[in-house]
């Protein structure tokens, strides 16, 4: 086999090297140019480093290639080029991280006019991403004496490469204190409110998806690596400005103030989404939200920002951008949800679920009435979502935020009715009892059941579906989140933190007894599969099922400890049904690998003088047909 493949024999590369005249087209037309570079090949790195060679490299990757040649030879060379600037090799780094020169040919890219080219703009993105990696403290050195560099980023931030380059500057650099001066220097150009400021309805609807996402990242990466870093280090000022009350409300004013768009909108609520993200302490780090027992602490300025808008997203709900007629499997659907309702929709959940724990928001020794769920319940903002949710039948999307929402009014405590007293807060203890919210209608837990009449609703809907199924027509698609919406209701008066009041604000007591005892019981006994599998087979489906899914001990007993909270009919049936799929899934994954090993033996016995070393086109269509693929098929429909 070694003279088989010709190992021994020199590399094509290595005669170019010889020649005195070889250029650097020549070379990166071997396939082995790269290997041989990553390989540290000391003729070819003495190459490449010169001046010339370098300059011809930058040169590739950041000038537009001829438009005559062939489209798939116009970037074999300027790629091949940016693998070789990126290659991790110290002499190329050292060379091209060192020299002022080179980093100005580097740095001429960002001086064209938009629009960059996306191929050429990922190749200069790479290669600076990578310098900023292994040559920090030169590079940063560098950025930082270009005048406005952070304008030319931003003004190309419609090309995604630029949105890596930015996240690179704040999650790439070491070590601490560096990192920690690069992120100061990035504050004091207002990178944070530049970003603010290109989700405008004046703006390339691309640039604001671009410097969206880019906020939603620094965000999370700015929250991750202060979970890293020691308790006495100093803040994340870019998190700061963003989490801050003035910038939240300047996103806000522009998303609502003047003319309204849906791109703004939704653009703007992603970020809204993400600060009010609800980090687990452990997994995915904890910075602005604190966990502790059951109570939550977020940051006040957010909810501040966010309530005087709400009557905006109330409106939104009611009177949508225009979205065109969509035809569906269904028919023509003329007004659609929209993804902007769609966004709102979340939005009202995360709002909910974030302040669903006590009626106080505490948070750097400060405390702040939360009116936010209040203001929802005077706008009558959920029984506007219940609307949509019976409306749109087949919308799975708007169903499961509903669910949500629901869910995170019925969880609410006692303490929604008095305001939460804890030793680190004890002025709690002195506010005015006028100041402290009373039992009333405009209290989510009355609002649901009375106002929105939660109850007579699913009574309605189940009856409805009931005749439609009966007289031949399809099961409504929200039958399954109404199920779940169901079984909270009854678990919630069950064994909720208030069931007693629960049970004083539903109404037509008859009907849903009768309902809770008929039908959604046999729904509950349809969706529960009987297993006839031992304890110890189940053990094994489950240890099984954690190692494929990738859960870890911590995590599983977290959830087992949650579901035990929860109605033993809501569960039950997801449960067992997964195990069921996981042992008919490990069944057939047996089967068609001994039919497959069964398959591979015979051939071996069929082909006892077959050379096996001999090279030959291997055909994967006969085995890809020949699996056999067990899935539970779902129909999703997205946004109509």
């Amino acid at each position: 086999m070694f003279w088989k493949f010709d190992l021994h024999m020199s590399s094509q590369l290595e005669a170019l090297l010889e020649k005195d005249d070889v250029t650097l087209t020549e070379l990166m037309e071997e396939e082995d140019v790269l290997q041989e570079c990553k390989a540290q090949n000391h003729r070819l790195l003495v190459f490449l480093s010169q001046d010339t060679c370098m300059q011809e490299l930058l040169h590739l990757i950041t000038t537009e290639p001829p438009a005559g040649l062939e489209e798939t030879r116009r970037f074999k060379h300027p790629n091949i080029a940016c693998e070789l600037l990126t290659s991790d090799v110290g002499v190329i780094n050292d060379k091209l991280g060192g020299e002022k020169l080179l980093l100005d040919t580097l740095y001429s890219f960002l001086e064209q006019p938009p629009p960059l080219n996306p191929l050429l703009a990922s190749f200069f993105s790479k290669t600076i991403g990578n310098l900023i990696t292994r040559k920090t403290e030169q590079v940063i050195s560098f950025l930082r004496g270009k005048e406005g560099f952070l304008g030319l980023v931003l003004n190309h931030i419609n090309t995604s490469a630029m949105m890596d380059l930015l996240l690179r500057l704040i999650s790439c650099v070491e070590p601490a204190p560096l990192r920690q001066d690069t992120l100061n220097w990035l504050n004091e150009e207002q990178l944070a409110q530049r970003l603010i400021e290109l989700i405008h309805p004046g703006k390339d609807e691309e640039k604001q998806s671009n410097a969206s996402q880019t906020v939603c990242d620094i965000i999370r990466l700015s929250r991750d690596q202060a979970n890293q870093l020691q308790e006495n280090s100093e803040a994340d000022p870019l998190l700061a400005v963003l989490e801050s009350q003035e910038c939240v409300g300047q996103l806000l004013d522009n998303m609502f103030v003047g003319e309204r768009t849906e791109s703004c909108v939704i653009c703007g609520t992603q970020i809204l989404l993400t600060l009010l993200e609800i980090r687990r302490p452990g997994v995915e780090g904890m910075l602005d939200v604190c966990v502790q027992g059951h109570e939550r602490c977020v940051n006040s300025s957010i909810l501040q920002a966010i309530q005087p808008h709400l009557t905006h997203y109330h409106q939104l709900l009611l009177d949508p951008p225009r979205v065109t007629p969509m035809l569906t499997s269904l028919g023509v659907l003329e007004v659609p949800l929209g993804n902007c309702r769609l966004h709102v929709a979340r939005l009202m959940a995360s709002l909910l679920q974030t302040t669903n724990t006590s009626y106080y928001i505490c948070c750097n020794n400060t405390i702040y009435n939360n009116t936010v769920t209040l203001e929802l319940c005077r706008l009558n903002t959920i029984n506007i979502l219940l609307d949509l949710f019976f409306k749109y039948t087949w919308n799975n999307f708007l169903h499961f935020q509903v669910e949500l929402c629901v869910a995170a009014i019925l969880s609410h405590s006692a303490q929604e009715q008095r305001p939460l007293v804890t030793q680190e807060n004890p002025r709690l203890q002195q506010e005015p009892q006028e100041k402290q919210a009373s039992p009333g209608p405009t209290l989510p837990l009355p609002s649901l059941f009375q106002d929105c009449r939660l109850v007579l609703r699913i009574l309605e809907a189940w009856e409805e579906n009931d005749k439609m199924q009966a007289e031949g027509g399809m099961r409504r698609g929200y039958m399954g989140h109404l199920t779940r919406i169901a079984n909270t209701v009854v678990c919630s008066m069950e064994k909720g933190p208030v069931h007693s009041q629960i049970k004083l604000l539903v109404d037509c007591k008859g009907r849903w007894e009768t309902f809770v005892d008929q039908a959604l019981t046999e729904i509950n006994r349809k969706n529960t599969v009987d297993l006839t599998f031992s304890d110890y087979q189940i053990q094994q489906i489950t240890a099984n099922f954690v190692d494929q899914f990738g859960f870890n001990d911590d995590e599983f007993s977290e959830h087992g400890d949650n579901i035990k909270l929860v109605n033993r009919y809501s569960y039950a049936g997801i449960y067992t049904h997964t195990l069921w799929c996981v042992c008919m899934h490990v069944q057939a994954k047996t089967a068609a690998f001994e039919a497959c090993t069964k398959e591979k033996i015979q051939s071996f016995d069929d082909n006892e003088e077959e050379d096996i070393w001999e090279e030959r086109e291997i055909n994967y269509t006969t085995h890809t047909k020949s699996r056999t693929r067990y899935t539970n098929t779902h129909t999703f429909t997205h946004l109509y």
